[in-house]
């Protein structure tokens, strides 16, 4: 089936039932019965198609977008371990981001990737996501590198959103780069070889080097062997080849300046050991931020990645949200 014949197909089923459709607070109402749909769109968005999975056994299910970390990952072929309870409560939306994952596959980028580009690709896939699935506000989950994307939309766009999930967020990266670069020569402070390398690290980053320091070091520390291969070392600096340009505009990403208030819930969740994205730097940033509702919740056996270490907890903490009273602040950290 082709896609534009695919998309004619469902836009047609969908549409078919619209009457039958709606929200009230995140939640589904009508009375018409439930309507499955398990489909991937690759629409032509920002100059270029871009790959979209919709999971859900009841359209009428609030949506649930999720925002990759990376850049340059994709959270779509592991998505079932960390979704299946998810799924009983939402329609579950995933989106490989230009650069990465099937879209890649199915098209590069035609110009060199950047947050503008990319916060504007996240507007209209939200768009795009809301039409289709005739729903005018959605749930939308930031992992790592995905807040950056997830937060401009919180800023500038708070009417699309139920709620925002901000998961181990970039939050002051320059900070917290140097503060991981201070952990990791204290870790390793017995270790010439990785002393050395980790010595010739200049944050702001100069070269490329200096991010691969910083990560092989890293990951290492949580077990990774092969990142002392040179295979890794390749793999690597040809990602930062292409991304390093963004990441570097990331650096410059300060929300405890430029983002003290926002218009829609927001729910921190963080990992007790994550070091990649500084827990002291996010918890410091929950207690001075203003939010109609928020709330963190700590995952004490999670590092970087919550939604792999503790999937259920993480996937009962984002449930929970639903039947939060409407007026509540939540500020409690569990």
């Amino acid at each position: 089936m082709t896609i534009v014949f695919r998309l004619i197909v469902v836009t047609s089923l969908l549409l078919a039932f619209r009457p039958a459709m709606g929200q009230a607070d995140g939640k589904p109402v009508g009375t018409g019965a439930p309507v499955a749909l398990q489909t991937s769109f690759s629409p032509e968005i920002n100059g270029i198609r871009q790959v979209i999975e919709v999971k859900t056994d009841d359209v009428r299910k609030p949506v649930l977008l999720f925002l990759s970390g990376g850049p340059g990952s994709s959270m779509i072929n592991n998505a079932d371990k960390y979704t299946d309870i998810l799924k009983t409560r939402f329609t579950i939306v995933q989106w490989d981001q230009r650069d990465a994952g099937k879209t890649l596959k199915l098209n590069p980028s035609p110009v060199k990737p950047t947050v503008a580009l990319m916060t504007k690709d996240t507007y209209l896939v939200i768009e795009f996501i809301s039409q289709q699935l005739k729903q005018e506000k959605i749930y939308l989950l930031g992992s790592s590198w995905g807040n950056v994307l997830g937060f401009d939309i919180v800023r500038n766009h708070p009417e699309l959103l139920h709620a925002y999930f901000a998961v181990n967020p970039v939050i002051s990266q320059f900070e917290s780069e140097q503060e991981l670069l201070g952990v990791l020569k204290q870790h390793f402070q017995a270790d010439p070889f990785a002393t050395a390398e980790l010595n010739a690290v200049h944050i702001p980053f100069e070269v490329d080097e200096d991010l691969f320091y910083l990560r092989k070091w890293l990951f290492y520390r949580d077990g990774k062997q092969n990142v002392v291969s040179p295979e890794f070392r390749t793999g690597f600096l040809q990602w930062s080849a292409a991304w390093s340009p963004v990441w570097r505009e990331v650096m410059a990403i300060d929300l405890p300046k430029s983002l003290t208030s926002v218009d829609c819930p927001v729910y921190f969740f963080v990992g007790k050991n994550d070091i990649q994205t500084s827990t002291r730097i996010t918890k410091a940033y929950f207690d001075v931020l203003k939010a109609p509702r928020k709330e963190l919740v700590m995952f004490h056996a999670s590092g970087h990645q919550i939604h792999q270490d503790e999937p259920v907890k993480f996937q009962e903490a984002i449930v929970r949200t639903l039947d939060t009273p409407a007026d509540a602040s939540v500020t409690a950290r569990k």
